[in-house]
């Protein structure tokens, strides 16, 4: 039998006997994914904890180019990963790691002030029903991407953090295609695996309320962190790679 096969196998048992993890060993694998206008740089602080747990960590740095592109680039690194891999995505992140978690390597899903969808939604059905607090930050490109506004990055992104480091995020910023937020998510992981969520208490992007009904309605195990910002994987990396950390202890 080969090892998808078993995997498939061991995926199938969870659903019927509703196990947390029907894996037979235990998760020491982490896939960080990032979310839109940034990159995996943010994750320093989280990767050096849960490495220092013992885990084996990887950052993705997904294109923001289509929601296919940036799922693509999650199996990539699934692929390499030698055993069960929690996954961990951030903002629209989220969507990425619910679409890519169906994988059978998968064994939980961790969402950090995410966007967690259902099948047929994307991020804007999303911010139609939970208005995002900063919706009239984004400005357009000439080519189809989308910016947030330096004038209203930091506090509408990243309000905990110094301002040297929100000057270098605004000025460093990955553009995003305005075309995904249209795309709507076809497969839900969440639905079959262990979920985590964590509220961003002061979050000014994708909303704290927001964030507490998406994760209700995926059951997800929360955790608030009720100063963080949008950016709270970087402004408390503690809190963040302890939740990642118990979701791959189960």
């Amino acid at each position: 039998m080969s090892l998808k096969s078993l995997y498939l196998g061991a995926a199938a048992l969870a659903v019927v006997f509703g196990a947390p993890s029907a894996f037979a060993q235990p998760t020491q694998n982490v896939i960080l994914v990032h979310g839109a206008l940034v990159d995996g740089s943010g994750w320093r602080g989280v990767y050096g904890r849960l490495v220092a747990k013992g885990l084996k960590v990887t950052v993705v740095q997904e294109p923001n180019t289509s929601l296919a592109d940036d799922v693509q680039a999650v199996h990539r690194a699934i692929e390499q990963q030698n055993g069960p891999v929690v996954l961990v995505g951030h903002s629209y992140g989220g969507q990425i790691i619910t679409e890519a978690g169906v994988d059978p390597k998968v064994s939980a899903l961790v969402y950090v002030a995410a966007i967690v969808p259902d099948v047929g939604e994307g991020v804007g059905d999303v911010f139609e029903k939970w208005p995002s607090p900063t919706a009239d930050a984004f400005k357009p490109t000439s080519d189809g991407f989308l910016l947030f506004d330096p004038a209203k990055f930091r506090a509408g992104f990243a309000a905990d953090l110094s301002k040297a480091e929100t000057d270098f995020m605004t000025n460093s910023q990955v553009p995003v295609s305005a075309k995904i937020l249209g795309t709507k998510t076809q497969h839900v992981a969440w639905k079959t695996k262990p979920s985590y969520g964590i509220v961003a208490g002061l979050d000014m992007a994708v909303g704290a309320e927001a964030e507490r009904s998406m994760y209700k309605r995926a059951s997800a195990k929360v955790t608030e962190v009720p100063g963080a910002s949008h950016a709270v994987y970087i402004s408390h990396p503690r809190e963040v790679a302890d939740v990642i950390a118990e979701a791959a202890s189960k």
